[in-house]
């Protein structure tokens, strides 16, 4: 007997799909299942995908600057995880995992390296905050929570130390082995000297940000050091934010042949209550104007991901694989979608989440205000 059965979705080709779950793993998949079911979810024709995972969110409700609740911008809104990106550090994550373990929502981390995460804006101005064998100490602590690290390596972080940070970044990443996040913004340091110090699978987050220090010049085209690091495995990753994310940018990226890889919102309390991020469909909604494909799309907030961060039960729809599925629409409607600098542009669809389960315990999405 099933915990849930799914009944009447579509996979996003367009197949129709039963998807039978049972003690928090999908077991069954196919066309049409039989068997009983504790519980049957008719979800009236919605595409269903694996769980979305938004991997760059701030959601660590103690701090001050950067915060959220993890279930407002999880199940309320379609996503079943959510990878705070950096809000703590050594010396507070531990607060942060207690908490974390009460969500409904998939909560994991990546350590901020320097001690108390963004408590200050310039957290990497003193880098006597960052002390390597701590922060060893505090991921072998928590393997299964912190799933990677974070440098935010831009002017107003890093005081007067220039790519220091960065290299303190990589040293400790050699000896952890995860995966590192690298935010770019305002020089210094110069993105060409931040892209030079990173390898394939290394993550940049705000890569369509409109911002001087940009991937793009003032022609218009595609800086050649920036194509250069794309195209040795650099990965590009959205991480929209209140001030890191341009429409003209990511066009003149897709039309160089240059995608993100993976989607996410940067999202925290204000610029979800206040614009311009409100939740990861938005962000999914403007790269389906920008030319994204619905495949492209989802597989950027599952896939993608769930491989950046070593997610092996995350990520696709499998048996075997976590009980996490969203479900959504793709509908016809006009709506306004406005970028991280104020540039509007109107949709023709947008994607829109119905509901979605964790382990197999589903959740409605919360209607919007």
């Amino acid at each position: 007997m099933f915990d849930l059965l799914v009944k009447n979705v579509q996979d996003i080709k367009g197949n129709p799909l039963e998807i039978g779950i049972k003690s928090g793993k999908i077991v069954d998949l196919g066309e049409r299942l039989q068997g009983e079911a504790k519980e049957v979810f008719n979800a009236e024709g919605a595409y269903v995908s694996a769980g979305w995972i938004d991997s760059h969110v701030h959601c660590f409700e103690m701090m001050d600057l950067y915060y959220d609740y993890p279930d407002e911008i999880g199940v309320a809104t379609g996503v079943t995880t959510v990878i705070d990106a950096g809000s703590s550090g050594e010396a507070n994550i531990k607060d942060f995992y207690e908490l974390a373990k009460k969500a409904k929502t998939n909560v994991f981390a990546l350590l901020n390296i320097s001690k108390h995460g963004i408590v200050t804006q310039d957290e990497l101005s003193d880098l006597s905050l960052v002390d390597e064998a701590k922060n060893i100490a505090r991921i072998q602590e928590l393997p299964e929570f912190i799933v990677g690290i974070k440098a935010r390596m831009s002017k107003t972080v890093i005081g007067q130390n220039g790519i220091i940070p960065l290299q303190m970044a990589k040293k400790l990443q050699s000896k952890v082995n995860l995966p590192l996040m690298v935010h770019i913004g305002s020089a210094p340091p110069k993105l060409e000297d931040i892209l030079q110090e990173l390898e394939a699978g290394d993550i940049v987050t705000h890569c369509f940000n409109g911002k001087e220090n940009g991937i793009l010049a003032t022609s218009d085209e595609i800086k050649d050091f920036a194509l250069e690091a794309y195209r040795r495995g650099i990965i590009f990753d959205i991480g929209h934010g209140t001030d890191s994310f341009n429409f003209k940018v990511a066009e003149i990226a897709r039309k160089k042949e240059v995608s993100a890889q993976s989607i996410s919102t940067d999202i925290y309390i204000r610029n979800r209550k206040n614009g311009p991020v409100y939740d990861l469909a938005t962000t999914l909604s403007k790269l389906l104007k920008v030319g994204y494909s619905l495949e492209e799309l989802i597989s950027a907030v599952t896939t993608a991901p769930a491989k950046n961060f070593n997610l092996a039960n995350k990520g696709s729809l499998e048996v075997g694989k976590d009980g996490d599925l969203t479900f959504f629409k793709l509908e016809d409607k006009q709506e306004k979608l406005v970028d991280s600098n104020g540039n509007v542009q109107q949709s023709e669809q947008i994607l829109s989440p119905v509901a979605c389960t964790v382990a197999g315990t589903l959740y409605q999405e919360r209607e919007k205000k």
